[in-house]
């Protein structure tokens, strides 16, 4: 059974974030993140090889490495990254404790898979339930914040439990919503919003 206190709890979920990185790091993720990009516009996922990237972005292997084990792990930071950078933008002042940052929320989801789904061409598909995963994660964390500033009285527990499905459900919805893009987004995001309130349990509270 998790002890943590409410306060101590959102000391915790504020860790889950990715910390700020050194320069260095960041310009040499930078690097590698382009060359995956063009090499992905190239040939198919499975074809790329940690060689290819490093070649590409005149980066070593073992500087690879050094940032990531695997292919894998730079497209899920790299998804990470693209979409918390649309989130600091588009969120900028919301910290989720109110129905309309959750709406804007909602449709920030919206936008992001109808970018990424632009981007993908339709060999490079096998990869998109890792980028999902890593989008979902990074929505559970944000409602978290959200609940543990309005939640009074509720739990841990419960609210990681109210946090993972509401974020399941607006992911689920907006992966949908990418593929058709009907109704509009806004309306789109009131209708998901209405289905998912009573999870969040989010009154009129009003953010400052």
């Amino acid at each position: 059974m998790c002890s943590l206190s409410s306060g101590s709890f959102l000391l915790y979920a504020m860790k889950m974030d990715a910390p700020d990185l050194d320069p260095r790091i960041r310009r040499t993720r930078q690097l590698l993140y382009g060359a995956f990009r063009e090499l992905l516009a190239e040939k198919n996922f499975e074809e790329i090889t940690v060689q290819d990237i490093a070649e590409r972005s005149t980066v070593n292997r073992a500087t690879f490495y050094d940032h990531f084990p695997d292919k894998f792990a730079l497209l899920e930071e790299m998804v990470s990254d693209d979409f918390q950078a649309m989130l600091r933008v588009r969120m900028a002042g919301s910290n989720g404790t109110c129905p309309e940052s959750i709406k804007r929320l909602i449709h920030t989801v919206c936008d992001f898979f109808a970018e990424l789904g632009s981007h993908c061409q339709e060999h490079q598909r096998q990869f998109a339930p890792l980028s999902e995963s890593k989008i979902q994660t990074l929505v559970r964390n944000f409602l978290l914040k959200g609940l543990i500033i309005s939640a009074g009285n509720s739990s841990p527990e419960d609210l990681a439990l109210r946090a993972t499905v509401a974020s399941g459900a607006i992911c689920g919805a907006a992966l949908e919503w990418s593929r058709t893009k009907k109704p509009n987004a806004e309306d789109f995001a009131e209708a998901v919003f209405s289905l998912i309130a009573f999870t969040l349990k989010l009154g009129s509270t009003v953010e400052v």
